[in-house]
């Protein structure tokens, strides 16, 4: 295995773990932006509709996709430049 992908281990499991929290507070700010008090929606909460349920999950799954691209870019990046091979 090369010296890269081991070094990217544990800086590939941090990074997951701090992206997570990041897109969870983009996408509570990004909710609220859209005018919605409180939290999104659960999907089996009666009180809401599907438009208002299915539009939350797709805010957040873009959301999440897009931190987790950018985060583990930039990690695979600082990798690079730490041992002069990409780690993938």
């Amino acid at each position: 295995m090369k010296a890269s992908k081991i070094a990217y281990k544990p800086v590939g499991l941090a990074l997951g773990a701090t992206s997570g929290m990041v897109a969870g507070i983009a996408f509570r700010q990004a909710w609220k932006a859209l005018g919605h008090e409180g939290e999104a929606p659960a999907p089996t909460d009666e009180s809401r509709t599907w438009q208002e349920i299915l539009v939350s999950a797709a805010l957040q799954g873009a959301i999440f996709a897009v931190v987790k691209a950018a985060v583990d870019r930039a990690g695979a990046t600082g990798i690079r430049r730490l041992t002069g091979t990409w780690p993938g």
